[in-house]
């Protein structure tokens, strides 16, 4: 990976497209009549990022594989309801509404014509490519999804913060250190912790029963850290309650397993890109067919005058 100097903005990209499928209506369509709604919804997302926060460097993370193997050999559950159809070989296909899956290879096409760096790893999710892009940049970062499991890069002294959409992108939470101690009593390291206690349906992560966001910050505030936690069950002087200590203990095999799936990656090898903001298109004339082939109009202008500006 080249050197990144400047802002560095890392999207989540299947993230920002879910929500752009959702946000903008079905009927918006290409000439031969595919839905594009995602495809222009992300376009009007990044011209908006793109506007409001001027990053010098821009990287598209994408899902190599959006339920890694290694993840699901430790814990089985993790994503296994969202799994349409299980492959023999590479990666188990997602559940993804019929209309939104032919856009991706659209919006893969797109980034690529004008030039803005897209990256996925085989083996790694999205979130993985973001946390290695994250440990290797020298200068602030901006992470753009709707995950809340990327709070736990969240660091003010290295200026790395995300920024969640609450409606659309036109409002985004700017997460800090100070919004996690406010809403969830933990800085961005004690969220993985808080995460891995509360668990999380919508990945199939179990958490420890009976132990909430809320109890799962004063246990983190008491203890220090996972470890401290653990370590408190084998102490009788230790502030559990009988049914705290009961539950925490017969989840040792969970416990023991969870912290490596739920932390996102530092370490994929990400290949060597450009990550600098593109000013003018990589490929003119691809970003022109597309644009006709597929109706991208005004969402493709107004990003191609943003990133010329």
């Amino acid at each position: 990976m080249r050197d990144v100097t400047g802002r560095l903005m890392l999207l989540d990209t299947a993230s920002l497209y879910f929500r752009a499928y959702f946000g903008v209506p079905e009927t918006v369509k290409a000439p031969d009549g595919t839905p594009v709604n995602a495809v222009r919804g992300l376009l009007e997302f990044i011209d908006r990022l793109v506007k409001d926060h001027r990053p010098d460097s821009l990287v598209a993370c994408m899902d190599a594989d959006w339920r890694p193997q290694w993840r699901v050999d430790l814990i089985p559950s993790y994503k296994a309801h969202r799994v349409a159809e299980e492959q023999p070989s590479g990666p188990d296909t997602e559940e993804v509404p019929d209309t939104l899956s032919p856009q991706v290879p659209i919006i893969e096409s797109v980034l690529d014509a004008l030039g803005i760096a897209r990256v996925g790893v085989a083996a790694y999710e999205a979130d993985d490519v973001i946390g290695t892009f994250t440990a290797r940049a020298t200068g602030p970062v901006d992470i753009v999804t709707g995950d809340r499991d990327l709070y736990q890069l969240v660091d003010d002294a290295r200026g790395v913060r995300v920024l969640y959409p609450l409606k659309g992108v036109g409002s985004l939470q700017l997460t800090d250190e100070s919004t996690l101690r406010e809403k969830y009593g933990v800085d961005g390291r004690g969220y993985a912790a808080l995460a891995t206690l509360r668990g999380d349906p919508s990945d199939g992560l179990p958490g420890v029963p009976g132990i909430g966001e809320k109890t799962a910050a004063k246990l983190l505030a008491e203890f220090g850290d996972l470890a401290g936690i653990i370590a408190a069950i084998d102490d009788p002087k230790a502030k559990l309650t009988p049914s705290q200590r009961k539950r925490l203990d017969e989840s040792r095999p969970y416990l023991a397993v969870a912290p490596k799936v739920v932390k996102v990656a530092d370490d994929v090898p990400l290949p060597d890109v450009d990550p600098a903001l593109p000013h003018t298109p990589r490929d003119p004339a691809a970003v022109a067919e597309l644009g006709t082939r597929w109706g991208l109009g005004g969402s493709l202008h107004r990003l191609l005058t943003t990133l010329d500006a």
